[in-house]
């Protein structure tokens, strides 16, 4: 089991501790879980707002997989049943036909004690979740679901480099992508200075490595980047204020600053990312950090798309591979969540 995903945390008087995944099985080629790899059979649902699921957004488009695994999107606010349809036509997803996400997770255990987190990826014929293992479910996009990509898809964890990118991975998972959640619900000074101490360590040391190259590992993008970007984007807008990691904003730091704007408008990337969404998940959720709800009406999100310079490093995004195609229709991101 891993780690659980947004909506599965658990803080209050305690360190900040987050739930681990109950629902560990994988969706593999050989099926050796009961669960084989089948185009249409699986149904991802996801939060924009969730950095976690925001990583399954970013591999389905790298690789293609639009047509082989459907996309559900549930509301960025919870109420007391968490993740809810509520985009959606009758407030009811249109494949699942379910109201909240909770149902899934229902069908699979009765009564299921632990919270309900996205990303979430369900059975379709069934209804029941199949997995909300987070940290595995990209890898397994990548390297078990290779018979569905499209042609062209990059190789987001090739073989010769997997030991360099986990090296990598796990770092960035404890220092920054989990890092800023340690500071943000921190409920001791002594717990908040060193979580953000250990995340603005880690951004220096990434900073150091990025400087002369295009990528975290090798001279293509990789599922190090993917997990990298998705607290990135996010920093600006609501960990540098909400999670109070404000040492310096991600814009005044010149290289990781350049690194997330050339993610940002690689293909597969930015196209994922709702502003919006993200800015009222954090701000209007966690009512123990900002109990008047209030949304701020910055930053500027101009910048992302400004030039970044990065091609001058070299590298090949895409490997010997080519871009994803244009975002589905239906997938698009609305106007008041771009730049």
């Amino acid at each position: 089991m891993s780690d659980g995903g947004e909506g599965n945390t658990a803080y209050g008087h305690k360190a900040f501790k987050r739930s681990r995944s109950h629902f560990a099985d994988r969706i593999t080629a050989d099926g050796r879980d009961g669960w084989p790899v089948e185009a249409g059979r699986y149904r991802l649902v996801v939060s924009r707002a969730c950095p976690w699921a925001s990583r399954a957004l970013v591999s389905r488009r790298l690789l293609g997989l639009e047509d082989a695994l459907s996309l559900a999107v549930v509301d960025p606010i919870q109420d007391d049943r968490s993740w809810r349809f509520t985009l959606d036509a009758d407030g009811r997803d249109p494949v699942l036909g379910i109201r909240f996400l909770s149902e899934a997770y229902d069908r699979r255990e009765t009564g299921y004690p632990g919270g309900v987190s996205v990303p979430a990826v369900v059975d379709v014929p069934s209804g029941e979740l199949v997995t909300n293992d987070f940290q595995q479910i990209t890898l397994d996009l990548a390297t078990e679901w290779t018979a569905l990509h499209r042609p062209g898809a990059p190789d987001l964890y090739p073989r010769a480099r997997r030991d360099e990118i986990d090296t990598v991975m796990a770092q960035v998972y404890e220092d920054v992508n989990n890092g800023v959640y340690r500071s943000g619900f921190a409920t001791t000074q002594e717990e908040h200075e060193a979580a953000c101490a250990g995340v603005f360590r880690r951004l220096d040391l990434l900073a150091d490595r990025l400087a002369g190259q295009r990528y975290l590992v090798g001279d293509t993008i990789t599922e190090a980047d993917v997990r990298l970007f998705t607290t990135l984007v996010r920093f600006d807008a609501v960990y540098h204020g909400h999670f109070k990691c404000n040492r310096w904003k991600l814009a005044e730091n010149p290289v990781l600053w350049a690194y997330a704007r050339d993610l940002y408008q690689t293909p597969g990337f930015g196209d994922t990312v709702d502003f919006d969404h993200i800015k009222r998940h954090y701000y209007e959720v966690h009512t123990g950090i900002n109990p008047t709800g209030i949304v701020p009406l910055g930053p500027d999100l101009s910048g992302w798309l400004t030039p970044h310079h990065r091609e001058e490093l070299g590298g090949r995004p895409f490997g010997d591979g080519t871009p994803p195609g244009p975002v589905r229709p239906g997938e698009e991101i609305p106007a008041r969540g771009r730049p």
